[in-house]
């Protein structure tokens, strides 16, 4: 008898109760990721005794143990086992991880993780193993949760009410994690500093009530960093989970603006979107940070260990446009000051997060790069354009306004190379809110360049805010077209539609009102500091226009905002990074249902 009949002989015996043995396990599994998750935030968030300690980390290593068995389990249960490992490559290759984790822990009574990581000077090394693995078992809890739930298709949901929750629940998380005694150094933190924090960074905005460097602890830099990557990261993810969501109550008559929103052919083709953007930026970031760990100055770390984190938290910053660094004057502090290639490397982050996921598929992407050289004829999108050349206008306008209007303020006595570098960095991190220099000792009339730059912000599918450079074109368009009296609107030997229009238009009278709303209820909030004249109007402005458009630069009146000033700058956040797609969302929800057309009327314009 063969191997492959013994098999068959095999699995037929076992079949009958493959089902529930396979269900038992799964549900077990459930209930395993979650106590795993609750027990390790526990274990790195509460001071704990040895034994206190000891016993949590031996539950976390007995889920490890649980997560073997169910692989080996569903392995042996497979009709066909090789096909089995070949579909579960990756999570194989972690239960080997695990192995010989398990091994050399029970041989000599240490991490494998640590030891590898020692020679760079990484403390750790275990927590980061644990970590990844119990989030990506959590991660396929949520994904089995979200296939086999019964309740879930039942549920319209609205995609705006999907997209502000997945911000809220971050937020939230975010908050009770900064909140416990081991994330900070005086082992207390606000309930509403902790909120204002943990949405500045969700929302990759950057405001900061206290000085990141030195407040907050080790694990609390690493809760920063994560919220800073979902935070960036939610705003594509969101797009491509649309595209999956159309069985839990997005109808046929939605498509058309998850088209619109991924930039893709067809909606039913967006599969692999959150994929491909999880890929992209994490190669992108791991780029930045090598690039940052070569071009350190000297002597500014005390270990490798420092130098490697710092980097990788300043490209993950960088790269998702949030403004939040480890230093207590930001990359204006004096070791930093004069560090030129550090501030390229950022500006090139910044640039290329600002310009969009989507866009740089199109620029970069190994299958559009192959096309275009077989047909020179074939142009970059018409979305692609948008982001590319109107970064690069703002760009150029914003480095020579800044090098012309601060060559003797700011500038002054910088090198030639210091200067142009300090201009264009300012100009290009007008989504970031990073600083090579005080932005309080810059001139009015810049502070104006600087407010108009962030109201515009970047470029749509990216991880900046603003109105987004593609209102602005379609805007501008528009006025061009009507000053020349034309009767289409063209962009790129493109006709824009009248939808795209009032898109545009809706966003941009978004964030006028939105604006001008939040600057009044902070001239009310802070009345007592504009009257004895502490801050001035200017202040505030900058302030609102900053935190709604989820820049994050700052005059220096964060910290000395009021609770509810603070209140107020946290909506301003929030609104910021989830309205302009809300707005859209709704807007063409209601155009969908729109079937009937009214006379046409006419007015006097102007």
């Amino acid at each position: 008898m063969t191997f492959r009949k013994v098999r068959e002989r095999v699995n037929l015996w076992l079949y009958g109760g493959r089902d529930q043995v396979l269900g038992v396990l799964r549900t077990v599994r459930i209930a395993v990721s979650l106590g795993a998750i609750a027990a390790l935030t526990y274990y790195y968030g509460m001071p704990l005794a040895t034994a206190e300690a000891e016993a949590v980390l031996l539950f976390v290593k007995c889920t490890f143990g649980f997560y073997i068995l169910h692989y080996a389990t569903r392995a042996f249960f497979d009709f066909h086992p090789l096909k089995f490992f070949q579909r579960h490559a990756f999570e194989g290759l972690l239960m080997v991880l695990l192995i010989l984790e398990g091994a050399f822990d029970i041989c000599n009574d240490s991490s494998l993780m640590a030891l590898a990581l020692e020679p760079l000077d990484i403390q750790g090394g275990e927590a980061w193993t644990a970590w990844f693995i119990q989030a990506y078992f959590f991660v396929v809890v949520l994904i089995e949760l979200r296939k086999r739930s019964s309740i879930l298709p039942k549920i319209k949901f609205h995609p705006a009410t999907i997209f502000i929750a997945s911000f809220l629940l971050i937020i939230a998380s975010g908050t009770g994690l900064l909140m416990m005694p081991e994330m900070t150094v005086q082992g207390h933190f606000h309930w509403l500093d902790a909120l204002f924090t943990s949405t500045s960074a969700t929302c990759v905005t950057g405001l900061m009530v206290q000085d990141a460097s030195s407040f907050f602890t080790h694990k609390g830099h690493v809760v920063l960093m994560m919220l800073i990557k979902l935070g960036g990261l939610n705003i594509i993810a969101f797009g491509s989970f649309l595209a999956l969501a159309a069985r839990f109550g997005v109808g046929v008559r939605q498509h058309d603006v998850i088209e619109d929103f991924l930039n893709k052919g067809s909606v039913l083709s967006s599969g692999g979107m959150l994929g491909r953007v999880i890929i992209w930026s994490i190669v992108i970031e791991l780029m930045g940070t090598a690039a940052l760990f070569v071009f350190w100055p000297e002597g500014l770390f005390a270990t490798t260990g420092d130098q490697l984190f710092n980097s990788v938290f300043l490209s993950v910053s960088s790269f998702n446009s949030a403004g939040i660094t480890l230093f207590s004057q930001g990359l204006a502090s004096p070791d930093l000051a004069s560090a030129w290639m550090i501030h390229w490397v950022v500006t090139a982050m910044v640039f290329f997060g600002a310009l969009g996921m989507v866009a740089m598929f199109d620029l970069f992407g190994a299958k559009n790069l192959r096309e275009r050289m077989r047909k020179p004829w074939k142009q970059i999108r018409l979305a692609t354009k948008i982001a590319l050349y109107f970064s690069l206008i703002l760009v150029g306008f914003g480095s020579i306004s800044f090098f012309v209007l601060e060559f003797h303020g700011t500038l002054d006595g910088m090198s030639t190379f210091g200067k142009v570098t300090t201009s264009v960095f300012q100009s290009v991190t007008r989504t970031s809110g990073f600083s090579t220099i005080n932005i309080g000792s810059v001139g009015v009339p810049m502070l104006l360049i600087f407010i108009v730059l962030m109201f515009i912000g970047a470029s749509s599918s990216s991880t900046g805010g603003g109105i987004k450079t593609s209102t602005l074109a379609i805007v501008g368009a528009d006025i061009s077209s009507t000053v020349r009296g034309r009767r289409h609107v063209e962009l790129f030997r493109r006709t824009i539609s009248p939808i795209l229009r009032s898109r545009a238009y809706s966003v941009l009278v978004f964030f006028i009102v939105g604006n001008v709303l939040g600057i009044f209820l902070l001239t009310l909030s802070e009345s007592a500091m504009l009257a004895s004249g502490e801050i001035g109007i200017l202040d505030l402005i900058f302030e609102q226009v900053s935190a709604l458009g989820t820049v994050g630069l700052s005059m220096g009146v964060t910290e000395n905002l009021s609770s509810l000033g603070r209140m107020i700058i946290i909506v301003s956040m929030l609104v910021g990074r989830v309205g302009t797609l809300t707005v859209v969302f709704a807007i063409s929800n209601d155009m969908a249902r729109g079937k009937y057309k009214y006379p046409e009327g006419h007015t006097m314009v102007g």
